[in-house]
C-alpha cells in the first residue's frame, strides 16, 4: 500500500524545511552547470557549544552556542544560535542572539534577532524582530577579520598593567 501525502496535509515543519532547503540551495548557487560549494546542517535535535568554520554554506536546524563562520549561512526557522555570525550571506528564519558581520543579511518574517548587525545590505521582512543597532559597512566579514588582528597594547611588562599608578 502507498501513502501519498497530500499539498494540503503537508505540516507547518515541512513547509519550513523545503522553504530552508531551496534557500539553502540559492544561496550555495547549486546548479546543473558549476561544482556546488559543501553543504553542510545541524539537525533540530543536535546542539553544538563551540567555533563553527566553513567555507561553504551551513543550515542550523537545531541550537549553537559559540562563534559560526561560513560562506553562507541560514538559521532555520525554530533553530537558535547564541553567538556571533561571520558569513558572506546570511538568512535568519530562527532566534540568534550576538553580533552578525555578513555582506548580505536577510531577515525573514520568523526571524528573532538580538544583537548588532554590520552588513552592506540588509532586508528585513515585515513580522520579523530586530532589536540593536545596524551599521553599513562595504565589507563587513573583512572588518570581522581585522578586529581579531588587534594585539592589545601592554606596558612591556606582559601583563596588560596600567603604567600609571593612580588609574
Amino acid at each position: 500500500m502507498v501513502f501519498i501525502k497530500s499539498k494540503s496535509d503537508e505540516s507547518h515543519n515541512d513547509r519550513a524545511v523545503v522553504s530552508t532547503q531551496e534557500e539553502t540551495r540559492r544561496l550555495v548557487g547549486i546548479d546543473k552547470t558549476s561544482q556546488p560549494e559543501a553543504a553542510s546542517s545541524i539537525s533540530s535535535g543536535l546542539s553544538i557549544v563551540g567555533k563553527i568554520v566553513g567555507h561553504g554554506a551551513l543550515t542550523i536546524f537545531g541550537q549553537v552556542e559559540g562563534e559560526v563562520r561560513a560562506s553562507a549561512v541560514v538559521i532555520a526557522e525554530g533553530a537558535q544560535m547564541l553567538g556571533d555570525v561571520v558569513a558572506e550571506e546570511l538568512t535568519v528564519g530562527g532566534h540568534l542572539k550576538g553580533t552578525i558581520r555578513a555582506n548580505r543579511v536577510r531577515l525573514n518574517s520568523t526571524a528573532n534577532v538580538e544583537g548588532d548587525i554590520f552588513h552592506r545590505s540588509l532586508a528585513i521582512e515585515e513580522n520579523a524582530r530586530f532589536e540593536g543597532a545596524s551599521r553599513r559597512s562595504e565589507n563587513a566579514v573583512d572588518t570581522a577579520s581585522n578586529a581579531q588582528k588587534v594585539v592589545p597594547i601592554t606596558n612591556g611588562k606582559g601583563n596588560g598593567a596600567s603604567d600609571n599608578p593612580n588609574p
